[in-house]
């Protein structure tokens, strides 16, 4: 006999339901806190049923509401499913036509989805990927907050210096920029660098303007239209802070990514242009490579794959599912672009891509499912990147 044991998860409480091969109800639903007594509660009762029976537990992906149960599960020897919360709610349409939901209902589906379909237990995460995964999001979020004080910055210096940041190209991420903003912050004393000041910046960047474009700012920062206004130069200092608190943050977390990654059995790093820290996030979104049978489930996963409709003499292919995991869709499309300049042979299918009158997204897209392809082969096989395997 099987045991088909559902989970619904959420932040305060969790609900359970169990049943047997033959759809008897082994345990009615009931709930348990998300806390050590509420875990205990649900152990007393898996550790109740029959221990020669198999135990099949599903429960959907629900982000961090999830982590601690399922970390508690596999600490105490349980395997579980885990589901897309689309493939639950494809499943309830499918099988009736009431509209009533409530967390027990939801899990006496999970418990009959469980029994539906081949069960291919989540694998045992090791602390790594654990980390990694906390990590790369973490700094993806760190990495989104330090783009807004750019953009805060930005808005600041169209009043104060608007021929700022043009003249560093329209970026404010130089060294030389970061240094003037924070040394000098407005045109007055900009307008009023002289030498010393010149051959000091130089040693204290390791590359900076040459002093004919030093010079040519200083003419900009004496004529400039904007409005040295105190309050405005309080707000840039402010946010010039924030941008450097920030970016020493990253740089704090890209060394513990690093440090993790190094521990893994991940060869995503050896694919040129993918640096270390966008290979560990890739690493950690995917997790364990066993889950997937080939390099489709896996595009599928990234939500990839694309959206496609055929009813009679009607096929039609359309846009990217997006139903997979955000984070790992990102990872790949950045690591995509970077393809362009590393990858001849993807650059060549993009180009191939551009040529069939798809536009640069699109296009992108398609180089990022061969990217997926070519990841997947080199976890399955335990093997580096090689291009001549590609040829």
């Amino acid at each position: 006999m099987t045991y088909f044991i559902g989970l619904d998860l959420a932040k305060f409480k969790h609900d359970c339901f169990i049943m047997n091969e033959h759809g008897e109800v082994v345990r009615n639903p009931f709930s348990f806190s998300n806390d050590q007594t509420g875990f205990n509660t649900l152990l007393n009762v898996l550790n109740s049923l029959d221990p020669s029976q198999k135990k099949r537990i599903g429960l959907e992906a629900t982000g961090h509401y999830g982590s601690n149960l399922k970390i508690f599960l596999e600490e105490n020897d349980f395997s579980f499913m885990e589901f897309n919360p689309i493939l639950i709610s494809r499943f309830s349409k499918a099988t009736t036509l009431r509209r009533t939901k409530t967390d027990k209902i939801d899990a006496h589906l999970i418990a009959l989805y469980v029994s539906s379909v081949d069960y291919k237990p989540y694998p045992v995460k090791s602390y790594h990927i654990r980390n990694l995964k906390s990590l790369c999001r973490a700094r993806d979020s760190l990495v989104k907050e330090r783009s807004l004080q750019l953009v805060r910055m930005t808005n600041v210096l169209d009043l104060i210096f608007p021929e700022f940041k043009p003249f560093f190209g329209g970026s404010l991420k130089s060294s030389t920029a970061i240094y003037l903003l924070e040394n000098y912050c407005v045109p007055s004393k900009i307008a009023r660098m002289t030498v010393d000041s010149y051959r000091k910046m130089a040693s204290a960047l390791r590359r900076t303007i040459s002093y004919a474009r030093f010079i040519e700012l200083k003419l900009l920062a004496k004529n400039t239209v904007g409005n040295e206004d105190p309050i405005l130069s309080f707000q840039l200092s402010m946010y010039l802070e924030l941008f450097k608190e920030l970016d020493s943050k990253i740089t704090d977390i890209d060394t513990l990514i690093i440090d993790i990654y190094k521990d893994v059995d991940s060869h995503i790093h050896t694919v040129p242009g993918i640096g270390t820290v966008t290979a560990a996030g890739i690493f950690s979104e995917i997790g364990n490579i066993s889950r997937f049978s080939n390099a489709d489930q896996l595009v599928a996963f990234a939500g990839m794959d694309s959206s496609r409709a055929q009813s009679g003499e009607t096929d039609y292919s359309g846009h990217m599912v997006k139903h997979g995991s955000s984070y790992l869709r990102q990872y790949l499309m950045n690591a995509a672009e970077m393809q362009l300049i590393h990858n001849p042979l993807l650059y060549e299918y993009y180009l191939k891509k551009r040529n069939e009158g798809k536009v640069h997204r699109v296009a992108l897209s398609h180089v990022a499912r061969r990217l997926v392809r070519i990841i997947f082969s080199l976890e399955k096989h335990n093997s580096d990147f090689d291009f001549d395997k590609m040829r």
